[in-house]
């Protein structure tokens, strides 16, 4: 289970440095192989390679009114690996679809993680907060 935040900044290619208390077990859970595609959030989801491919079986069984997740999920997924440096490079088409420029936010979501401009991040968890969280709490306790 991944959680917590990190700050990173993209390098001049276009890569991350997986912070260490991750990258220990990517390589252990996935041997460093990872996928990276769009969310409709407007960040990027990062999945471990095994959990990938089971979430892209359940996206590809979409039924035919989820073409349109479909194409943004699968359509724009890229695999990649953590190199010797503990590096992963985000494609540049990833990239400009997620706004990213260079100060970056990964986040642990459990059994993934979304990368967010963290500018971009900050402005949604600002217009979030300010909508209230409804009746998710409803259900929870702290």
């Amino acid at each position: 289970m991944f959680q917590g935040s990190s700050a990173l900044t993209l390098d001049a290619k276009g890569r991350i440095n997986i912070p260490t208390r991750h990258r220990d077990a990517l390589m252990e859970q996935a041997q460093g192989c990872l996928t990276i595609t769009r969310h409709p959030d407007g960040c990027l989801l990062v999945y471990p390679r095994p959990e990938w491919e089971q979430k892209r079986s359940q996206i590809a069984a979409f039924p035919m009114q989820a073409r349109a997740l479909q194409r943004l999920l699968l359509g724009n997924a890229q695999d990649v690996d953590i190199d010797g440096s503990g590096r992963v490079l985000v494609a540049p088409e990833l990239r400009l679809a997620a706004g990213m420029s260079r100060d970056v936010m990964l986040l642990g979501m459990g059994e993934h993680f979304e990368l967010w401009d963290a500018a971009a991040l900050m402005r949604r968890e600002a217009a979030d907060l300010s909508q209230g969280m409804g009746d998710v709490l409803n259900q929870f306790s702290f």
